[in-house]
């Protein structure tokens, strides 16, 4: 999987092929997050061409092949032409495509999304090969997608492929993080009964949101079990319970797995402002979550660390600031230092975003860090964190 760059710090892996990853203009998944996230911080002088990573396609059928059946990918191929063969389209629905669906197929859909696998392959070789300690595929984490079917927006599951490739040609040792609001469910049965794969997951509770799983009960199987973990949180909880089930059960993972390496996915749809999720969470934890994951990959794994995007559907005012704070922590800029000296963090640059779109709100964002003292306090709240905590401590149970 050969890289063409000539960064020798943290890389960040080219994501403008997942800008073909486009369902239709109105749906949830729209790539223009993507765009900007990178002028965010091209003008923040935080993302020069020089951090910039071009995966190569080659080896991205073969990544397919380990995670997804063999029907399922021609019938993504099938389903990706202009016009379909007669009786392919009557398929759609059984692979989880169908055209009024959560992941309906459109033109050209297999090569934009063996795109992104590519990119999380390069992402997972540039660290396995020692090529640098970091790296991020935004691009990346589409965390539903299973052996025969897409959900959830994707099509095929590059973490998993990622994953996957690690495991088979490293022999590595791989914990996977999952910070979306929803359970990284695509990835967990994938690994479900490996016991060199620990994934985590901390997610606003399958009572109330999609995909309806990822309940502490589930631990892995056979000689997979303890190496899963979920920590499914209640609906409307804030900053300070979340990250103290985060970071609780992260350390006691470490601790307990001692893997080779980390890889997180980084969806950033538990902000309050997120229109598909019920938790109430502030830009803190995007800029505390990452920064854990860092100290830790240094204390666990030498640092090795692979991070990916996923969910996050308020384009404009969440995912560009949590993304952007993701990688000025992979690369320790000195932005950071200003950020964390103030309740609402530094400025953002005074001319982002210089992208024009029909939707772009008349407000935007001007601080890295949300005015949360500007905010109605949550009905609730000790009610809330008492149910987190009693979840936590029966997700605990079996490690040791």
């Amino acid at each position: 999987m050969a890289l063409t760059s000539s960064a020798t710090g943290p890389l960040w892996i080219d994501c403008s092929p997942a800008a073909r990853y486009h369902f239709r203009e109105d749906h949830p998944f729209h790539p223009i997050r993507l765009r900007l996230t990178e002028d965010l911080l091209r003008l923040g002088g935080a993302l020069g061409d020089a951090q910039i990573a071009a995966p190569d396609p080659r080896g991205v059928e073969e990544a397919l092949q380990r995670i997804h059946r063999s029907d399922y990918v021609r019938a993504v191929k099938e389903l990706s032409a202009a016009s379909p063969p007669a009786g392919v389209e009557e398929q759609a629905a059984r692979f989880g495509l169908e055209p009024d669906g959560d992941t309906p197929y459109f033109p050209g859909m297999h090569d934009a999304a063996a795109s992104i696998v590519a990119g999380s392959l390069a992402a997972a070789e540039a660290v396995m090969s020692g090529g640098t300690l970091h790296a991020l595929h935004l691009g990346g984490g589409l965390h539903h997608a299973f052996p025969d079917r897409g959900a959830g927006f994707c099509v095929y599951n590059d973490a998993a492929a990622a994953i996957s490739y690690m495991t088979d040609r490293y022999g590595a040792k791989v914990l996977y993080i999952d910070t979306d609001v929803h359970h990284g469910d695509g990835v967990q049965w994938s690994f479900y009964t490996d016991p060199d794969v620990f994934t985590f997951s901390i997610h606003e509770t399958g009572k109330f949101l999609f995909p309806g799983t990822g309940f502490a009960s589930e631990r892995g199987e056979s000689s997979g079990y303890g190496a899963c973990l979920n920590v499914p949180v209640e609906p409307y909880t804030e900053d300070d319970s979340w990250l103290a089930c985060f970071e609780a059960a992260l350390e006691r993972i470490l601790c307990s797995f001692r893997p080779d390496v980390i890889v997180s996915q980084h969806g950033c749809d538990a902000h309050a402002l997120d229109p598909l999720a019920h938790i109430h969470c502030s830009m803190r934890i995007y800029r505390e979550m990452p920064k854990l994951i860092h100290r830790l990959a240094h204390e666990w794994t030498g640092g090795r660390w692979v991070a990916l995007g996923g969910g996050g559907y308020e384009h404009w005012h969440v995912v560009p600031r949590a993304w952007g704070l993701l990688w000025l922590e992979m690369t320790d800029h000195p932005l950071l230092r200003e950020i964390d000296a103030s309740p609402q963090g530094a400025k953002l640059p005074a001319d982002w975003p210089r992208i024009v779109a029909a939707e772009r709100p008349d407000e935007l964002p001007r601080t890295w860090l949300d005015d949360t003292a500007a905010w109605t306090p949550m009905p609730r709240r000790a009610e809330i964190e008492a149910k987190n905590r009693a979840v936590l401590e029966i997700a605990l149970q079996h490690l040791g």
